[in-house]
């Protein structure tokens, strides 16, 4: 538990960002406004298709696309596995083929897993020590019966930046649809166009959690893996939760306008971090690429230091930070993105900074870090060099 005489710092942005005042202000109107059925004809559920069908409208100017390609989901992760099922279901005629990346989130992962199980074929294109997938390779792993391609905007842990124009282009000229899980990036930096499917997930920009996003382009085979629902065009079941729709939206939009001028800053502050830490720590690696990536995350890992242990001490610290993925932090297995990158995936740490993330944070973090190091090493009875 931390310290809670130190000021904090909440530095896990990339799991979380906390919640947007514009997105707390929407959600605490629409409770009143937007409680009734969405579906229904009466003067409630009139006004809560009104908030509904802005909040549509709010997310697909953001994301550049049409209101009716919108629908939401209730998590990220289901709007992954819905557009990855649903696409390899409408093109089973096509083939059975999936194409990934190595270090793709695990809802895709898991999503091709089943795949696997029900009898399909996949394909996984590795990644360079940045985490970025060589395009030439990523075009060469699409065959006649591939069905789908999915690949990442951006790295969840390492923060790199994918391919995602040039692989749009090769999957056009294969005529495969590409799914984009823009988790990591919707809101933060523009997505590339030319894909087919878009997931996006609301917690991830400071929209209430339980709001994902899946947006299917006209013209792109889908077919829904659930049985059938008439919610959300049919695409995705269940009663939707207006208020944190429309609160999720409302965040997008004024997160996204922010970030135009935070952005440059957060970026400062990362390249900071990446320079000082290795400096400052021996035995240090900074992973990811350093140039073409998300401007607020930076991993680094150290060695003979237990990534468990140093968050730990960290967060007495009074920072919160995260190791590894935020999906398999909770197991022993390692880092199935570091792992695919060839790094050490032992004692990382990754630092994600939210919106007006402040620079005096960032400094405290910097001094406290080395000395933080090297308890931990000495207690493994590793000697400094």
């Amino acid at each position: 538990m931390a310290d809670r005489s130190t000021p904090g710092a909440y530095f896990d942005a990339a799991s979380t960002e906390p919640l947007h005042p514009a997105g707390r202000t929407a959600l605490v109107g629409a409770l009143d406004a937007g409680w009734a059925d969405p579906a229904r004809l009466y003067g409630s559920a009139r006004g809560a298709r009104v908030l509904l069908d802005e909040a549509r409208a709010r997310v697909a100017e953001v994301l550049r696309v049409r209101s009716d390609e919108v629908s939401f989901t209730s998590s990220g992760t289901q709007a992954v596995h819905l557009g990855v099922l649903g696409a390899l279901r409408a093109r089973r005629r096509v083939g059975a083929h999936l194409v990934v990346s190595a270090v793709e989130h695990s809802s895709v992962l898991h999503a091709a897993e089943a795949h696997e199980r029900d009898g399909g074929t996949v394909t996984t294109v590795p990644v360079d020590r940045h985490g970025r997938v060589d395009p030439a390779a990523f075009a060469a792993a699409l065959r006649p019966d591939t069905a789908l391609a999915c690949l990442q905007s951006a790295n969840h842990e390492v923060g790199t930046l994918q391919p995602v124009a040039e692989a749009a282009e090769a999957c056009r000229a294969a005529r495969v649809p590409l799914l984009v899980d823009a988790a990591q990036s919707a809101g933060r930096v523009d997505v590339p166009g030319g894909w087919s499917l878009l997931t996006a997930s609301a917690h991830k920009w400071g929209g209430p959690p339980g709001v994902g996003v899946l947006v299917i382009r006209k013209g792109t085979r889908w077919r829904s893996p659930l049985p059938e629902d008439e919610r959300e065009g049919r695409r995705v079941p269940g009663f939707e939760n207006v208020p944190a729709i429309f609160a999720a939206a409302a965040a997008l939009a004024a997160y996204r306008d922010e970030m135009a001028a935070d952005a440059p800053r957060l970026s400062a502050l990362v390249d900071r971090i990446r320079a000082e830490v290795p400096r400052r720590v021996p035995d240090v690696e900074v992973v990811g690429d350093p140039v073409r990536r998300l401007p607020h995350l930076v991993t680094f890992s150290c060695l003979y230091v237990e990534g468990e242990a140093l968050l730990t001490e960290l967060d007495r610290s009074g920072f919160a930070v995260s190791s590894g993925s935020s999906c398999t932090a909770d197991t022993l297995r390692p880092s199935h993105v570091l792992e695919a990158m060839g790094v050490i995936t032992h004692g990382n740490v990754r630092v994600s900074l939210p919106r007006g993330a402040n620079p005096t944070d960032v400094d405290r973090f910097l001094a406290v870090l080395p000395g933080t190091v090297a308890r931990l090493r000495r207690t493994a009875g590793v000697s400094a060099p």
